[in-house]
């Protein structure tokens, strides 16, 4: 199996050179698509996208006639948008029934070191589906040490999308099943603890700190010291921070303290004007992860149904793992949802906020890769943005999320060529963003079914 990995990995390799090198000979212009920038401004219909190397040189309307020097690829008829980001997942999550044993142990049946050790060994594959689902660009907010290796990984991989990283949840509780050697959460009481676990993180250079604060008491006072020393500690080493806080009351207390992302909204009860005026004052980014509880809802009730992408996409080995819940003698609760999150992302997008579109892939029913695309569809949906709003939450903000909205989130002269080339217009039906044409990434054109080919193993 090894040696076949390795294979894979090499032809895979190989046949990404081979297309680069097509590629950027010259300057290569799409023509005749409607181009969705994510800017916001008005589609440009009949287009003309110019790419040299791995940058857009210019974004248009269509010339009579381009450039001799320009190799011309005509994509009339379809429509090109950024490369999708998604700006909340767990790599160190299957996304089958047995990535989250706190919230059902099943370690009887698989334990969770050898859980792990599987998601760690097909890590490439995980990185390929994301690329094949139209997603460039990807925010892992936390999980274990080795993540720091999965974005060096990625960044020498031609089938990985673009990768940010944080190390182990900073937390106010840290679930006894998914302790190790090297565990994804860690328990913090003091102001000297959250300092220690920052400077650890920071030796490795991530590009989030992420706090995770569940279970709030009637008095968060306690916590919130060492909230702010992680802050403090964080922003002076040069890594923006990333809160887990989903009460309003505690979403205040960490905003008011100086985190950049709120990750997941809050969803115990509506927000009100005076915390949307605080969130939009500090310049705090507003994480959606809407689908999720959904994802346990649906395995847990046996009654999974999933769309075209996730079983074209989607895991095979993490998928046939939900039908072992037929031999567990005790059907779990799903976690509790407060439909309110989807209003409550109205009033943010509302209020001028910046909205980030996550999916929190990895828990279990959120498949990495495809988990997006109905991500996007629960925000028009649920939170009665339009398609161009979530697809802009999916683009531009999920590069405000990784912090190189400079060079990524929208087509625009001089930005990394991240482009995704769709059968149909997102902006007519959003789950459009699903009939994937063929993804751009630095400027080389790939096939969707050719990232997973290259790298799948039976």
């Amino acid at each position: 199996m090894t040696d076949r990995r390795a294979a894979m990995g090499m032809f895979a390799a190989l046949a990404y050179a081979l297309m680069a090198a097509t590629a950027t000979a010259a300057e290569v212009a799409f023509l005749g698509a409607t181009v969705i920038d994510g800017t916001g401004r008005t589609p440009i219909a009949n287009a003309q996208v110019v790419v040299s190397g791995e940058r857009i040189v210019t974004v248009g309307p269509r010339p009579r006639q381009p450039p001799p020097s320009v190799r011309a690829i005509d994509v009339t008829g379809k429509w090109i948008i950024p490369g999708m980001i998604d700006a909340h997942v767990h790599f160190f999550q299957s996304g089958g029934l047995y990535a989250r044993p706190d919230i059902i142990d099943l370690r009887a049946r698989r334990p969770y070191a050898e859980e792990t050790a599987d998601v760690r060994a097909r890590i490439g594959e995980t990185l390929a589906r994301y690329l094949a689902s139209g997603i460039t660009a990807v925010v892992d907010v936390g999980g274990p040490m080795w993540n720091f290796a999965v974005r060096e990984q990625a960044r020498r991989t031609p089938t990985a999308p673009r990768i940010a990283v944080a190390g182990p949840l900073l937390a106010t509780f840290a679930p006894p099943q998914l302790t190790g050697d090297d565990p994804p959460i860690v328990r913090i009481r003091t102001a000297d603890e959250a300092r220690a676990e920052v400077r650890r993180q920071l030796a490795l250079g991530p590009d989030l700190i992420k706090i995770w604060f569940v279970f709030p008491g009637p008095d968060i006072e306690p916590e919130m010291g060492w909230v702010r020393a992680a802050i403090k500690e964080a922003h002076a080493g040069g890594a923006r921070v990333v809160a887990h806080a989903t009460q309003r009351r505690v979403a205040r207390a960490v905003v008011t303290a100086g985190i950049d992302i709120l990750a997941h909204g809050i969803d115990d009860g509506p927000i009100d004007a005076g915390l949307l005026a605080l969130i939009k004052a500090k310049g705090v980014i507003y994480t959606t992860t809407l689908g999720v509880h959904g994802g346990y809802a649906r395995v847990f009730g046996r009654v999974v149904k999933l769309n075209a992408i996730e079983r074209r996409l989607g895991d095979p080995r993490a998928i046939a793992s939900f039908a072992d819940l037929a031999r567990v003698s005790r059907r779990p609760t799903p976690p509790p949802f407060d439909p309110v999150a989807g209003s409550n992302l109205g009033r943010v997008r509302a209020h001028g906020v910046v909205v980030a579109a996550g999916s929190d892939a990895g828990n279990i029913g959120t498949l990495h890769g495809p988990a997006l695309h109905r991500e996007l569809a629960l925000m028009v949906e649920g939170g009665g943005l339009t398609p161009l709003e979530a697809l802009i939450a999916a683009t531009r903000g999920g590069a405000a999320v990784m912090g190189r909205s400079t060079e990524l989130g929208t087509l625009e002269p001089g930005k990394l060529a991240d482009m995704v080339i769709l059968d149909g217009d997102p902006l007519a039906d959003i789950r459009n963003t699903r009939r994937i044409f063929r993804v751009v990434k630095g400027g080389v054109i790939l096939d969707p079914s050719e990232i997973i080919s290259a790298v799948s193993v039976p």
